[in-house]
């Protein structure tokens, strides 16, 4: 199977995220990676970039900053991250594999296309290089259960890159919200349906102009084999994306009546 890496003790590691440099979800990470190789580098958005999606920055010039050995913020998005690592920053040599996170928050379902945590794999992909995307799922007003990926993700990872998985996929790993210890194993699923965007609050600033603010509610379909239903029964959620957009079916029936 493509992707799998044999020894990891010699692999070369890209640690990204999109809660920025300063996330403790990152140096949680790091830890996980620390843990797989040595070899071990983080280049992270200087400030937080949550829901950035894929965007690149194209208008202005990006800069960088030595944050710690190894360690460089932008201050850009996690695609530009990515990208600037990959080509400028381990010019030398590129990352064996790519992880992003661990993101304070669920990136599940329609997550995806939102998320700059799986975004900032997505980049890795396109790059040519394996990669995976960490979140934590967090119940609203309560702690980060932070010691569920520390326990189970390293073990996560080494299984994965052991095994490999296609080319042009990202796999998407959610961690459920419950201890270490109550985690009822790993499932490989699909993609729930989770849209965002059904509810806003509406509001008057200082200045008295008004203003529209997003909330998080979701309209959530739990349906079993999906990653959703997966975290909600303790378990944690392995989801390979693909990159291709193109739906096969139509594109034959649509050659078949367009020509």
């Amino acid at each position: 199977m493509a992707n799998a890496i044999t020894d990891l003790s010699k692999a070369r590691i890209l640690i990204c995220n999109d809660d920025g440099i300063q996330a403790k979800g990152i140096r949680l990470l790091f830890e996980m990676a620390k843990a797989l190789t040595d070899d071990v580098w983080v280049v992270a958005p200087e400030a937080e970039q949550s829901g950035a999606s894929h965007s690149l920055t194209l208008r202005r010039p990006l800069r960088k900053r030595r944050f710690a050995q190894n360690w460089y913020a932008v201050d850009g998005t996690p695609t530009d991250c990515v990208l600037m690592a990959v080509t400028q920053i381990l010019a030398d040599r590129r990352p064996d594999l790519v992880m992003s996170g661990v993101n304070r928050g669920a990136n599940l379902g329609e997550d995806v296309t939102y998320s700059g945590t799986v975004a900032g794999a997505r980049e890795a992909v396109m790059l040519g290089i394996p990669a995976i995307a960490h979140s934590l799922i967090v119940a609203l007003n309560k702690p980060a259960k932070w010691d569920t990926p520390r326990e189970h993700g390293a073990d996560l990872v080494r299984r994965l890159t052991k095994t490999g998985w296609a080319p042009n996929t990202i796999i998407n790993v959610n961690y459920p919200d419950v201890a270490p210890d109550q985690v009822k194993g790993v499932e490989v699923c699909g993609l729930a349906r989770r849209k965002l965007g059904t509810q806003w609050v509406e509001g008057v600033d200082p200045r008295g102009a008004p203003y529209y603010w997003l909330g998080m509610q979701r309209e959530e379909e739990v349906l079993e084999g999906t990653d959703l239903h997966a975290v909600f029964n303790g378990r944690i959620s392995v989801t390979p994306v693909q990159l291709e957009l193109v739906h096969r079916p139509s594109l034959d029936s649509l050659k078949a009546t367009l020509g």
